[in-house]
């Protein structure tokens, strides 16, 4: 197959590029890190260095991919906000990173895509999607504003044979999460994320959550009326 995996430098979208080259497909692994694209690069991996937010240059460089079989969407990024000050420019530049480029990467891999018979289209968003969290205004509003895009492409996308998979991982070891300030519940590693993530795509599983202890937690929480999680969710505040 022909794959290709966006912010693939670190974290999920670095390991999911290393497993499947080592299962002997083809994968195109996109990120900004020239260092580590140059050492997936050693690795035999196709590498493309893009600024994702940056329109016309990233669908100069889509433009160049032979046909795909399968695009996972993982690039992104994260910040949360501390009140009392609401940091506007956080919520712009999380918005930016998350869905902004999310959009345009969407729009450089569908051609490729399109020349394939066994097409799928993968995309990352978060479990923090299920419900609103502390501190989480930011990045929530931008993983749900991704689940929304996830699943309306997959209903869109259903006629021409495009299989689309919204990803929601809970708590993964990466270097994005190692910044976090707080408990982490049922972390895993990054392997064990790829290794979910792979076996959801196998099955074109319309949602692949993981880890489930976790996940089917955030949305049990979810049915609960909303003043009785917002009281809950306030004693998770510091």
């Amino acid at each position: 197959m022909n794959i290709l995996i966006t912010g693939a430098t670190s974290g999920i979208g670095q390991q999911l590029a290393l497993d499947y080259q080592a299962q002997g497909q083809q994968v195109w692994a996109v990120g900004r890190n020239p260092e580590a694209l140059q050492e997936l690069q050693i690795k035999g991996l196709h590498t493309g260095q893009l600024d994702l937010t940056q329109r016309e240059q990233s669908l100069e460089w889509f433009a160049t991919l032979p046909q795909l079989d399968l695009a996972i969407l993982n690039a992104g990024n994260c910040e949360y906000i501390n009140l009392p000050e609401f940091d506007s420019s956080s919520v712009q530049r999380v918005m930016r990173a998350n869905v902004e480029s999310l959009a345009i990467s969407i729009e450089g891999v569908l051609p490729p895509l399109r020349n394939s018979e066994n097409r799928q289209l993968a995309i990352v968003g978060s479990s923090a999607a299920y419900l609103p969290l502390p501190r989480a205004e930011a990045y929530g509003a931008s993983k749900a504003a991704v689940a929304y895009l996830a699943k309306t492409l997959r209903i869109d996308l259903m006629k021409e044979g495009i299989d689309v998979s919204l990803i929601c991982p809970g708590f993964v070891k990466t270097p994005l999460t190692d910044l976090n300030d707080f408990d982490m519940p049922f972390r895993i590693t990054a392997e064990e994320a790829s290794k979910a993530i792979q076996d959801g795509i196998r099955k074109r599983k319309a949602e692949i959550h993981f880890p489930k202890k976790f996940t089917l937690m955030l949305k049990l929480f979810s049915w609960l009326p909303d003043p009785l999680w917002t009281r809950l969710a306030q004693k998770m505040v510091r």
